[in-house]
């Protein structure tokens, strides 16, 4: 079965930065072999649109098949501010916790970030998760690239 995995800008960006840089190329290898779809939204591109040329492009490089392109609505605009009036992250979170929202309500297998501080981060999670059940969503896997690249 193939795994849709959402991907945050830190993953794009990841890509080309020497501390993430060997992760993120292996997550992007399970992408070209079929082992994964990459979920990306409007709030992605719309991250991406000031990022400099080469992370920018990036995802221009793969067919269009290898994405499943999704959209903010009002339901995850109304979930994400839930996560804000919960405490789960401060108001400058605000564009984190829409791409949490988006990864939730599009029911995608794992969302994958290099953000610790504010997405990949246990006590956050655990935070976007509650809010997430009590508002009748199901729990998010949210994990490092590290943790989904496969060891030969």
């Amino acid at each position: 079965m193939i795994q849709r995995v959402y991907i945050d800008t830190s993953i794009v960006g990841g890509y080309f930065d020497e501390e993430f840089i060997k992760a993120t190329h292996k997550l992007f290898d399970r992408l070209e072999t079929g082992d994964m779809k990459f979920v990306i939204s409007d709030l992605l591109e719309l991250e991406l649109a000031n990022a400099p040329k080469r992370v920018k492009n990036l995802l221009l490089n793969y067919p269009e098949h290898y994405f499943e392109k999704i959209e903010l609505t009002n339901e995850v605009l109304t979930l994400a501010d839930m996560y804000i009036s919960e405490k789960v992250v401060g108001k400058t979170s605000l564009e984190d916790c829409r791409h949490i929202a988006l990864a939730t309500i599009n029911k995608v297998d794992v969302l994958a970030s290099w953000n610790f501080k504010h997405i990949v981060n246990l006590d956050r999670i655990k935070g976007y998760n509650s809010v997430n059940l009590r508002m009748g969503y199901a729990l998010l896997e949210i994990r490092s690239p590290i943790e989904l690249i496969s060891y030969e």
